[in-house]
């Protein structure tokens, strides 16, 4: 079964568009089809603003195709959507799960399914986008194996 994955950060101009287009790329690769992979903010500061330039910039630094993107926030109505709401840090998982008046699973830290199990560091604030793509990437890797994990063990 496929998965609807939701990336999640403060404003979606920086983090959450990273993991957004790094993982549509590690599924394009794997030779995966029919997720649907999307990125939301949990706050309306950046609504309707592009990436940073920052983010822009390690993507293409990266090879990492991206699309005109534009912040979004998250919605009631995305809990019926996606399957997994992937955040970047503690505060990203208070809101969303207030947000949606979720408290399971499905809402999570995209470092707390590898051996790191923190957050990732928001470049907006530390400049740093090139630990934050390491960090992205890290996670993005890790949660594509618990996707086909997950697959596996479908019936």
């Amino acid at each position: 079964m496929k998965k609807n994955i939701c990336f999640v950060c403060h404003g979606n101009i920086c983090r959450s568009p990273m993991a957004e287009y790094v993982f549509k790329e590690m599924v394009k690769k794997a030779g995966l089809d029919g997720y649907t992979i999307v990125s939301r903010a949990t706050s309306s500061e950046e609504i309707g603003n592009d990436m940073h330039p920052g983010t822009k910039r390690i993507l293409k630094a990266k090879e990492i195709p991206f699309a005109r993107h534009q912040a979004t926030r998250l919605m009631a109505s995305d809990v019926q959507v996606y399957d997994y709401f992937v955040c970047m840090d503690d505060a990203n998982v208070k809101n969303t799960k207030r947000m949606l008046n979720l408290q399971d699973n499905r809402v999570f830290k995209l470092l707390d399914i590898t051996p790191l199990k923190r957050s990732i560091a928001d470049p907006w604030y530390t400049g740093d986008y090139e630990t934050t793509y390491t960090d992205v990437n890290i996670g993005c890797k890790a949660l594509l194996q618990k996707l086909k994990e997950e697959k596996n063990t479908e019936i």
